[in-house]
């Protein structure tokens, strides 16, 4: 019975035992499995970064240019950040397996899932953006400080790998801690693996630019943003003394929760919100001086999207663009109706047509242009005058046709009953800006326009001692022409009659020679030139000092928000001096150092001038025909209107110039001022506040390139509102290029992406380079009857 109950307790033991049994088999098989998947994540990788380390050494040390580094990188179908309309962010198999998180630069919604395009910007210090190190380190030195390793959302481990070892390699060659704070302080361990692995194309131009003597140390400059410096020039803020003031930084460097709403004015489509404040306007004590033409900003810069115009379209591109446009981009048939007999535009289908004519000259712009310079062969249109300031410019024709002749024209006129006629102009692909002659100067310096052209323009030059014709004498260069094509000129009204006494007087009072006035029997108008005198021979003998001459203590260059000043400027005596000598005969000027550019003075970058102008030159030549028109993806045949936001010497401009594309050159008014040396070359360019709307229609560029411009703004207002002002102007399918600090990338990048941009970034150090295509996106009306009613506006307009 013992024996029983003992056999019975045994067996009634043994499940349990066998139950631990199984348990620590099943433990112990689970430390295996663990210990074997550790194993294979870490020895192959030990082996691939041994491999992906020598690949690297040697790419730094055989690569002898650019171009070539980029191929490489294309072919190794690295990922890069790219925005993505859904927003969604995918998860590598690693991901899934272990439950990590890995964070985009800006949010959760960062693409990974498209090869890299080969986005680079060819300076060729890249590889030397950031300030902490020297610029010059050997490429070849080494540190010996750890990284850690973090996972990364890559789907091949192999590139994975290699995009760590050169991340080492990169953080030894630069010997700073600059990549973990841009990286692995950040939490983006993606980012970081992918910038630096990036990094290493700069080391190998490093090579190059070392067996090239001069470029080296300027790209340092030109990169190195925090050590730009004034120079010999000072900024059109500390000039014009009377910039508003600068606006209170907001809270910056956060993810913010975007809403877009339209705006919700009465300008709808076509809104600009300097000149369409109403508020501003009604407060005006006066309209005399065309006060309400001005500009007139609101205190806060507006954050709500334009609408399209409905059935807008993707514009036809230049040269068709110059004859003729689609209606349903600019729908305004009101000069079609009031210009149609002087062949301003036409209606035609779902066309508007240019046939090329104007108020003077109906018979076409061509016609005009050439009888100007059979009447004065000294004109000599694109040699002698190469840039033109075209006053009340219509539809600018002038300016189109004179595209033939090498010739740049700056058009203006104002928003205004002619409807529309500058955004026609912008839309057809010609230079315009509005603007209007009222109470203050126009934004231009001193001393800079070849001719300055007016047919008919409605300016009473005459009136209230000539105080606009005087603004024009200030801008216009010392032996310049001013070209008036008006009734005075040709008809016998009383009023005609009157009007050409009065600036019979008042020219000659200015010292202007009248060089000749004649018919054109074809145009049957007639066009009388004068010119600006070339010294101050005239000034001194005058009887009677009316107009004034200006005190020394006027800077003829200040004109940002400055009243217009009675008086006339001395012409420069000194033969160092701007406008003592006519530029050179283009092209040579384009590529030539001013006469007045000289040693003795600082250039924008702390070199001496001369040097930082050429170096300059060299430096975007560079980036524009080895990055910006091979590796960017833009197609550059549909970019004809151009903007640089924050030029310097217009070399940006001048990299362009055997291209269909037109540059306007914006120096902004706290940069150093010039302006002046980029109309010397034959470019053109204005004065502009971005913390301010600009005074153009929305839709009216292809193509923005902003270089270290919003870094900068960041100390002066907030960028939102700048972003959604380059949103207004850019044309759907344009494009904005950035290059600036990591940090203003991030931010510029975060809005773009909640605007349904499609953006690319690459980083290099603590800089990057950033590319923002407009999508046709627009957040949905705010009510359903508000869109059915500009539904219904454009179902119901009567097309002539």
């Amino acid at each position: 019975m013992a024996l029983g109950r003992n056999s019975r307790s045994e067996r009634r033991s043994s499940p349990s035992n066998c139950s631990t049994v199984t348990l620590v088999v099943f433990v112990g098989l689970c430390l295996v499995g663990i210990w074997m998947m550790t194993s294979s994540d870490v020895v192959p990788g030990d082996v691939s970064n041994s491999e992906s380390q020598s690949d690297v050494k040697t790419k730094v040390e055989t690569d002898t240019s650019f171009d070539e580094s980029v191929e490489e990188l294309a072919k190794d179908d690295i990922k890069v950040n790219s925005s993505a309309e859904d927003g969604s962010s995918q998860t590598s198999t690693e991901q899934e397996d272990s439950g990590d998180q890995v964070e985009s630069p800006q949010d959760k919604s960062t693409d990974v899932s498209s090869p890299v395009q080969a986005y680079e910007d060819t300076d060729a210090n890249d590889g030397q953006f950031s300030t902490d190190g020297d610029t010059n380190q050997d490429p070849h030195e080494s540190g010996n400080e750890e990284q850690e390793e973090k996972p990364v959302e890559v789907g091949d481990e192999e590139k994975v790998k290699d995009a760590h070892e050169a991340e080492t390699e990169q953080k030894k060659l630069d010997g700073s801690e600059s990549w973990k704070k841009s990286g692995q302080e950040k939490g983006i361990d993606l980012k970081g693996k992918i910038e630096t692995m990036n990094e290493t194309v700069p080391s190998s131009t490093d090579n190059l630019v070392e067996k090239e003597p001069g470029k080296h140390n300027f790209s340092a400059a030109v990169s190195e943003e925090t050590t730009v410096l004034t120079g010999a020039w000072s900024t059109q803020a500390a000039e014009s003394k009377n910039e508003k003031k600068s606006l209170e930084s907001l809270s910056r460097g956060k993810e913010e929760a975007f809403s877009w709403t339209l705006c919700n004015v009465s300008a709808r489509t076509d809104y600009i919100p300097c000149l369409d404040n109403e508020l501003a306007i009604k407060k005006l004590r006066s309209t005399k001086h065309y006060e309400h033409r001005e500009r007139h900003c609101p205190e806060e810069s507006p954050t709500c999207l334009v609408p399209l115009p409905v059935g807008y379209r993707q514009p036809i591109k230049w040269p068709l663009s110059r004859d003729k446009i689609w209606y349903f981009n600019v729908p305004h048939p009101k000069l079609a109706v009031v210009k149609g007999h002087q062949n301003w535009v036409k209606i035609s289908g779902e066309y508007l047509t240019f046939p090329g004519g104007g108020t003077q000259f109906q018979h076409g712009a061509l016609h005009y242009i050439d009888f100007i310079q059979e009447i004065l062969p000294d004109i000599a249109w694109g040699k002698q005058s190469r840039v033109v300031l075209d006053v009340g410019c219509g539809v600018a024709s002038f300016g189109g046709y004179l595209f033939e002749r090498n010739v740049l024209t700056m058009s203006f006129a104002p928003k205004d009953e002619h409807e529309a006629q500058v955004q026609f102009a912008l839309e057809r692909g010609i230079p315009a800006i509005l603007a209007v002659m009222g109470t203050k100067r126009l934004p231009f310096p001193g001393n800079i326009f070849d001719i300055v052209h007016c047919a008919r323009c409605r300016v009473p030059w005459h009136i209230e001692g000539g105080k606009l014709l005087l603004e024009l004498n200030r801008m216009l260069r010392p032996g310049g022409y001013f070209v008036w094509s008006a009734t005075p000129v040709y008809q016998k009204l009383p009023e005609d009659v009157e009007i050409w006494e009065a600036m019979s007087q008042l020219t000659k009072s200015m010292c202007w020679d009248l060089l000749t006035s004649k018919k054109d029997s074809v145009n049957g108008v007639g066009v009388a030139i004068y010119r600006k005198p070339s010294s101050n021979e005239c000034y001194e003998t005058r009887e009677t000092n009316e107009p004034p001459l200006c005190p020394d203590s006027d800077d003829r260059d200040a004109a940002w928000n400055i009243s217009l000043q009675a008086c006339m400027h001395r012409v420069p005596k000194n033969p160092t001096e701007r406008g003592s000598e006519w530029p050179k005969t283009w092209p040579k000027r384009l590529q030539a150092t001013p006469y007045w550019v000289n040693a003795s003075q600082t250039g924008v970058y702390g070199k001496p001038a001369p040097d930082d102008y050429q170096a300059d030159y060299e430096h975007w030549k560079h980036v524009v025909t080895s990055s910006y028109l091979n590796i960017t993806g833009i197609d550059w045949s549909t970019v004809r209107n151009a903007m640089d936001m924050s030029s310097v010497y217009g070399g940006f401009a001048a990299a362009l110039i055997d291209l269909n594309i037109w540059v306007m050159n914006v120096v902004p008014i706290h940069s150093p001022d010039t302006l002046a040396i980029i109309y010397e070359r034959g470019l053109f360019g204005m004065y502009h506040d971005w913390c301010e709307s600009f005074s153009t229609y929305p839709r009216s560029y292809d193509l923005l390139h902003a270089d270290h411009l919003f870094s900068k703004l960041k100390h002066r207002c907030n960028l939102l509102p700048v972003v959604v002002e380059v949103d207004r102007i850019l044309r759907p399918g344009g494009h904005l290029i950035m290059r600036d600090t990591t940090k203003a990338i991030e931010e510029v990048d975060t809005i773009g992406k909640s605007l349904h941009y499609e953006t690319r970034i690459l980083y290099l150090n603590e800089k990057g380079l950033l590319l923002m295509t407009k999508t046709g996106w627009r957040p949905e009306e705010p009510s359903v009857n508000a869109a059915a009613s500009a539904q219904a506006v454009v179902n119901n307009q009567t097309i002539p």
